[in-house]
This record gives C-alpha cells, sequence and structure tokens, in this order.
C-alpha cells in the first residue's frame, strides 16, 4: 500500500456476461477503467486478486485501509459510467472519514444496495463495536 493506506481491491475474475462481446471478465474491464482515477490519486492504491468469493454477486471491489473499516461492494457494472463514478465518489469519502465510515445515506445510491459487509478496524474507537470480553 502506499503512504495513506488507503486500498481498493477488484476481483478480476468476476463474470458479468457479458465475456463473448468484450472478451474479457467483467472484473477485469472494471479494475481496467478505475485505473485511470486511481493512477491520478496517489492516496489509493489499487489491487487485482483473482478471486473474492463472491461470483453471485459480480463485479466485486474492497476498500481497507490502516485503522480504517472494510466495506465490500458487489453488484457492479463495469460498462456503467455511473458505476465507476461511484467508486470513485466512495474513495474520496472513505479517504476523508474518521476510520473511514461512512454513513448509508453519505454513499453514492448504487453502492448502497450493493454492499456485501462493513469490518472495523481490529482497533476502533466505533460505538458499533462492543467488547465482549
Amino acid at each position: 500500500m502506499n503512504k495513506t493506506n488507503i486500498l481498493l481491491s477488484i476481483c478480476t475474475r468476476c463474470r458479468d456476461g457479458r465475456e463473448h462481446i468484450y472478451e474479457t471478465r467483467g472484473g477485469a474491464r472494471l479494475a481496467k477503467k478505475f485505473m485511470k482515477y486511481a493512477g491520478e490519486h496517489n492516496s489509493l492504491a489499487l489491487r487485482g486478486v483473482h478471486c473474492m468469493s463472491q461470483c453471485k454477486r459480480p463485479c466485486v471491489v474492497s476498500f481497507a485501509g490502516a485503522e480504517h473499516f472494510t466495506y465490500s461492494f458487489g453488484d457492479l457494472d463495469p460498462e456503467c459510467p455511473q458505476h465507476v463514478r461511484a467508486l470513485q465518489e466512495f474513495a474520496e469519502l472513505f479517504k476523508n472519514a474518521p476510520e473511514g465510515f461512512v454513513l448509508r445515506s453519505e454513499r453514492p445510491k448504487v453502492l448502497r444496495a450493493g454492499i456485501l459487509g462493513r469490518y472495523p478496524p481490529i482497533k476502533t474507537n466505533s460505538d458499533l463495536v462492543l467488547n465482549l470480553t
């Protein structure tokens, strides 16, 4: 990761059902479309993952960071510019939010419906996390 420790992982193996048209998997196409944005924003590192085990909800991404919540999103369309823009918007919200916590109402609309999970960092001050010991 880079100096700000914000990482976007994109499943490059996700299939979106249009591989016969584009001759490339949907996840790989989504990664390619996002790479230009990531290259212009050095606060965000980008990596491809060969499988993120969410095959029923492709295309899948996750945002993570040191001392940040981790968010996973699916149902992304690599051919839809609004979906790529939603990831760009979320990257900025995530980077600037305390512990990376972004309220549902603040997320781009497509990412409200497509959320797969939100996981707290190991060390957190969030009221969402209770000590069970």
